[in-house]
């Protein structure tokens, strides 16, 4: 593939973790790179050495995504850079911790990176994508979507969104040529865990490398949900037959029997 082919990737999240590795691997399959992230010396680190291992051009975009006006500039190179083909939605924070001892203003900034930015830089870039009928989207989630009860259920909650989200944004873009793909890895060797994650069981917890690699082999492979470390691709087929085998009942114009008030005589 070469670099006109390849296109240039924006990736968010990408001075550490998962979004740098992304940097790393979509460099080596050629395409320039804008890399964003809130700290300019790690990303200006990530940069240089990416430019002398691969000779792409990555450029860095300095934005807090919480800040309005921030997400905003991001948008805006979105949607006049007729050069980005692939857009990775990393940027993400955690609270660890039970909600209803969280700080509510720490919820709502995880809301906003987690959910609020990516929507609308994903949104942001889905006008150019169709008018050029080709580009991807990718959104990291996390499998905590599937299991909220163990986590708190405001971070699980905003990676179930980007699931939902994933799901519906690929319809509207499938027949314009557009792609989605969502992530759900499993506990990663990420900073954004802290300390806690040197408390998992080993067999539990994925490097960032393999995490990223599997989860291109995903796309490669044309998927619209990548669980990097699920064996059997059937679990996930049996759960969305499951769920989509309630649709025609989940909006009737009677409630169901057992919710019937009973009349005694």
């Amino acid at each position: 593939m070469n670099k006109t082919q390849a296109g240039t990737a924006l990736i968010t999240g990408a001075s550490a973790g998962i979004g740098a590795v992304y940097a790393d691997r979509l460099a080596r399959r050629g395409h320039d790179l804008i890399l964003v992230a809130r700290d300019q010396t790690k990303l200006d680190a990530v940069a240089q050495r990416l430019r002398a291992d691969t000779g792409v051009a990555v450029e860095t975009l300095i934005a807090d995504l919480t800040r309005p006006a921030d997400l905003a500039a991001v948008e805006a190179r979105l949607r006049s850079d007729e050069r980005i083909g692939l857009l990775v939605n990393n940027a993400g924070v955690a609270v660890i911790g039970a909600m209803v001892d969280a700080d509510p203003d720490a919820l709502e900034a995880m809301l906003r990176i987690n959910a609020i930015a990516p929507t609308r830089l994903a949104l942001a870039a889905a006008q150019g994508f169709i008018a050029r009928k080709a580009g991807t989207v990718i959104n990291i989630a996390s499998v905590t979507a599937l299991i909220p009860e163990r986590f708190n259920g405001v971070y699980s909650g905003s990676k179930a969104y980007l699931i939902a989200f994933s799901q519906a944004l690929q319809e509207e873009l499938r027949p314009h040529g557009v792609r989605v793909q969502a992530v759900l890895p499993g506990a990663t060797r990420t900073a954004i865990w802290g300390a806690a994650v040197d408390h998992l069981p080993k067999e539990m917890l994925m490097e960032v490398d393999e995490m990223v690699d599997a989860a291109l082999a995903g796309l490669d492979q044309g998927e619209l949900i990548t669980i990097p470390s699920l064996p059997d691709p059937a679990d996930w087929q049996a759960y969305t037959a499951a769920r989509l085998h309630m649709a025609p009942r989940l909006s009737l114009n009677k409630a169901a029997a057992r919710y019937q008030s009973v009349t005694t005589q």
